[in-house]
């Protein structure tokens, strides 16, 4: 039993809440960014203000530079949050004009501020403050010298500022999410709609339909259905082949029974035992041929219905040959024909296979050349490299017999097939049976005729590496 898998719904929806949560994640953090950036320029727009405004107000009374402070710029300073405010005024010369706050201003940062405006982040009494320092030109009526200039607060509003902006694109992100899961949850039900018509089809049908599925899918899709028509194709095809193999069986088998039923009634009305001797003797032979018949039959379902050849390994098949023709030439069925064995290979040749397949098969060639030709006639086992390719070999049963017209030469290999000969007491299984283990040996089987006469069967092979223990 296959175990259930994770729907294809399911798997979609992860990838896209993977996905989304992985983009989700950068855009938040570019949003927070974003927001303490806002912020800060924002902030850092209101420092220059108040810097600006505290410039203005600077004057020079008797020389001496000068500062009251504006209610408008602590009010910048102090922004909408109440933020603690910070000034530090010093002139050219290093004395201090007016400040609030010890701040932590060094050296480096008075040289950056000589040049340009600066704004910085720093720690006072333990918070964090947000600096901005510039130098201004501050004419007075005796004198003329620059003024350093630094004013700041804490971070508190920033950070409440950044938190606000933040809020809102989280807000609106969140909003965006929902709207989208909401449209891909209707986009994945609307694209699987033609797979859920084809499920739904399948089950709809009933087990004996194979017909072709007449289905308007996806180009997608299209594949799938394509390759379920050939599914289908195939399992027709088999199973008329399997009809028409039980229709020629039922066939086959009824006519001996039919013979034995009647010679049995013959004999049966007779008093003479000559005439009882000779029923038993042609129930004898036709229960022989109906016997052999059904091995056949069983040997042709069994090979069409086995699994891949699990059993499969490395065997001599010029070994294999010699036993199977010395068994032969033991054999009633042999003895008015004249058999022989052609090996032309100087070592044994080893090929992968199942050795109770390969024996059949070379029984029922050399069974099938034995009941098709005339007594007397040679009947040759052979074995010998394949032209043109030495990692294959072919295996060959000639004879001298009539032969096979063109005709039925191609349809030799199909059950109950015996070609035109009428005169022939065989079943026509002999060569589909030796088909079917071909091609479960991923071989080749060509039936030829000879010249001037005969047929030739042939079996190529493809050769395997022998056993370690054979090498040594």
């Amino acid at each position: 039993m296959i175990p259930p898998q994770t729907s294809l719904k399911r798997r979609l929806a992860l990838w896209l809440i993977a996905i989304v949560a992985g983009l989700g994640t950068l855009l938040l953090i570019e949003a927070y960014t974003s927001a303490r950036k806002a912020a800060d320029r924002a902030m850092d727009g209101q420092l220059e203000a108040a810097s600006l405004t505290i410039a203005e107000s600077l004057q020079w009374p008797e020389g001496n530079p000068t500062v009251e402070m504006p209610a408008s710029a602590l009010q910048i300073l102090a922004t909408r949050w109440q933020e603690r405010v910070f000034y530090w005024l010093q002139a050219d010369n290093g004395r201090i004009i007016t400040q609030n706050a010890d701040l932590p201003i060094t050296d480096a940062m008075q040289a950056e501020a000589r040049l340009q405006p600066v704004y910085l982040d720093a720690v006072y009494d333990g918070q964090p403050i947000r600096l901005s320092g510039r130098e201004v030109d501050s004419a007075g009526w005796d004198t003329q010298e620059p003024v350093q200039l630094w004013v700041g607060h804490t971070r508190h509003g920033r950070d409440l500022l950044a938190q606000e902006l933040f809020r809102k694109s989280a807000t609106r992100f969140a909003a965006m999410v929902l709207i989208t899961a909401a449209l891909v949850a209707i986009a994945m039900r609307t694209m699987l709609a033609p797979l859920r018509r084809l499920r739904q089809t399948l089950r709809d049908r009933s087990a004996d339909d194979i017909s072709p599925l007449r289905l308007g899918v996806p180009k997608e899709m299209l594949e799938l259905v394509e390759t379920l028509n050939r599914l289908f194709a195939d399992q027709r095809h088999h199973r008329d082949a399997l009809l028409r193999f039980i229709a020629d069986a039922s066939h086959q088998l009824k006519t001996p029974l039919a013979g034995l039923q009647s010679t049995s009634e013959l004999a049966l009305t007779s008093r003479e035992p000559a005439i009882w001797r000779q029923a038993l003797e042609t129930v004898h032979d036709s229960a022989g041929r109906t016997s052999r018949l059904a091995g056949q039959m069983l040997s042709l379902t069994r090979l069409q219905h086995l699994g891949p050849g699990h059993e499969r390994q490395p065997l001599a098949l010029d070994r294999l040959m010699r036993e199977v023709a010395t068994d032969w030439a033991d054999r009633q069925d042999s003895r008015d024909h004249d058999l022989g064995l052609v090996i032309d290979m100087p070592t044994p040749v080893w090929v992968e296979g199942e050795r109770w397949a390969l024996h059949e098969l070379l029984n029922n060639l050399l069974d099938n050349a034995c009941r098709y030709t005339p007594p007397g006639s040679e009947i040759t086992l052979g074995l010998a490299h394949d032209d043109g390719d030495d990692e294959r070999v072919t295996l060959s049963i000639e004879d001298d017999g009539p032969g096979v017209d063109a005709e039925s030469l191609g349809r030799l290999t199909q059950p109950f097939e015996r070609g035109r000969r009428q005169d022939t007491r065989g079943s026509g299984l002999g060569l589909a049976i030796a088909e079917s283990i071909a091609v479960r040996h991923g071989g080749q089987l060509s039936v030829s005729n000879r010249q001037p006469r005969g047929l030739r069967v042939t079996l190529t092979l493809a050769r395997c590496r022998p056993p370690e223990e054979s090498r040594t």
